[in-house]
């Protein structure tokens, strides 16, 4: 692409904010970019310049959506890439006020549910306890963090009564309805009543808040979803617009509950030992891991629901996700499939 050649909207304005940040950088300004396929809340883009091609992310922005999600990001990374650790992509530049951000470009691809073996996990667990080496950095709260059992439960509660209230617009949205009203609302109470009383039972105060010391510096949204490997089967992990600190919990419950590459349930109670040994979890951190975890599948339900509500409709859109009545009918298809992991018994 040469000086004269005209560059449609809004890709012109994309570029603009590209070499904006490449100068900030020190790299060579980029002459064009593609967009990247993925992005399910952000807009993502390749750019192409002669040093080389790099990453540039536009963050989703909405009055009612207060989360800084460059900021959480750009946190987190920059923190492992100041620990060494090079398995995420590296922070080259960012701009608060555009709400954009400048990493390195890194190669690999999705990996695929059926190659998904222990080894990979036992990676992914290398690098929750390597990002959380001492001293851990004082970073804010990471989204809908929990420092307690009621707040894992209140999370929760909010998520399932915000669907009361479906986008009559969105595609399929009466079957979505029908979903949350007879299937999904009746397993959150049964859910709930089982958390309650198995905290009554093993002496877990559901009001308890976590010391600091309890928590762990989490990537949030935590997942195979969220990663790429390379021809040598190295692994890079990505997007952490959720990061921050939480409760450990949390982060063992999303990671086994995010449905796109699904961890076998098998790997749970290993991946929550090697935590306990890594983190210095106590008895009852082990617990709330044990606990959560039917919660967290009625939180990923309605995370998988929540194309169906106005502010979710926003998100998309601005990523372009493209085919919008396909993409609802594959979200109802994912959300009845998670709400039937929810058991009525977990033995460990």
């Amino acid at each position: 692409m040469n000086a004269s050649e005209v560059i449609p909207e809004p890709d012109a304005v994309v570029l603009a904010l590209g070499r904006h940040l490449a100068a900030q950088a020190g790299r060579s300004a980029p002459h064009a970019l593609r967009r990247l396929a993925g992005g399910r809340n952000n807009q993502v883009y390749q750019l192409v310049a002669d040093d080389g091609p790099s990453v540039l992310k536009r963050y989703f922005k909405d009055a009612r959506d207060n989360r800084d999600r460059l900021v959480a990001e750009w946190s987190f990374i920059t923190h492992a890439w100041s620990r060494g650790i090079r398995i995420v992509p590296e922070p080259l530049a960012c701009d608060r006020a555009e709400q954009v951000g400048l990493y390195s470009f890194v190669q690999g691809r999705k990996l695929a549910v059926p190659e998904l073996t222990a080894h990979h996990v036992e990676m992914a667990i290398d690098f929750v306890l390597a990002v959380n080496e001492r001293p851990r950095p004082a970073l804010a709260a990471g989204s809908e963090a929990c420092f307690s059992l009621a707040e894992h439960v209140a999370t929760v509660e909010r998520r399932v009564a915000r669907l009361a209230t479906l986008d009559p617009d969105v595609p399929h949205v009466a079957e979505a309805r029908r979903l949350v009203t007879t299937q999904l609302q009746p397993a959150w109470a049964a859910v709930k009543a089982k958390i309650a009383a198995r905290a009554a039972a093993t002496g877990l105060a559901m009001k308890q808040t976590l010391a600091l010391d309890e928590c762990c510096l989490s990537p949030s949204d935590f997942g195979f979803h969220n990663a790429l490997i390379d021809d040598a089967g190295r692994l890079t992990f990505l997007d952490f617009e959720y990061a921050g600190i939480d409760d450990p919990a949390k982060l063992v419950s999303d990671f086994f509950c995010q449905p796109e590459v699904s961890v076998p349930l098998a790997l749970h109670g290993h991946f929550i030992d090697r935590l306990a040994q890594g983190l210095g979890l106590d008895a009852a951190g082990v617990s709330r891991c044990q606990l959560l975890l039917d919660a967290y599948r009625i939180k990923w339900t309605c995370i998988i629901l929540n194309d169906f509500l106005p502010l979710g409709a926003a998100r998309r859109a601005f990523a372009d996700t493209g085919a919008w009545a396909q993409r609802c009918t594959e979200q109802l298809a994912k959300a009845n499939a998670k709400l039937a992991l929810v058991s009525a018994e977990t033995s460990y």
